[in-house]
């Protein structure tokens, strides 16, 4: 199993060639996000529509929820993996290991560690801090 990270995510829905390629050589059910990443899509979404509701930008409003409807239904065609009781267990170690990278990056690590999977992410710094996590980087491959 490949997890996409927020990175690779955003990299695939913007017809990334060699992230495109690379799922076309994966068994779709193989290719998951987790619920992390829903929730970092989400907010970016949020965020925007909550800019765009001041007066100043009330222009970009109908675009800014386009943009969520979008990320909905591109977040529909992927499997969400939870960040469940083993996926808690395993932040909960990372934490006391005082890993240092960010909050959502640390529950995405967790989840991936939880069901033995692979995390792909261009973010090769923050994740091999994370003892025993598998990454690989879509973008570099040919």
């Amino acid at each position: 199993m490949w997890i996409l990270d927020t990175d690779h995510l955003s990299l695939l829905l913007r017809g990334h060639p060699q992230v495109v390629r690379q799922i076309g050589r994966c068994n779709p059910e193989d290719v998951v996000v987790t619920i992390v990443t829903v929730e970092e899509q989400l907010r970016g979404r949020l965020s925007i529509i909550q800019k765009a509701s001041q007066p100043a930008q009330h222009e970009r409003l109908a675009t800014a929820y386009r943009a969520l409807q979008q990320t909905l239904e591109d977040i529909e065609n992927f499997r969400i993996v939870d960040f469940n009781e083993a996926a808690l267990a395993c932040y909960l170690d990372l934490l006391q290991q005082k890993i240092r990278i960010g909050t959502r990056d640390l529950r995405i690590a967790a989840i991936a560690l939880s069901v033995h999977a692979i995390l792909v992410t261009r973010n090769q710094k923050d994740f091999s801090k994370v003892p025993g996590l598998s990454i690989e980087d879509w973008t570099l491959l040919a």
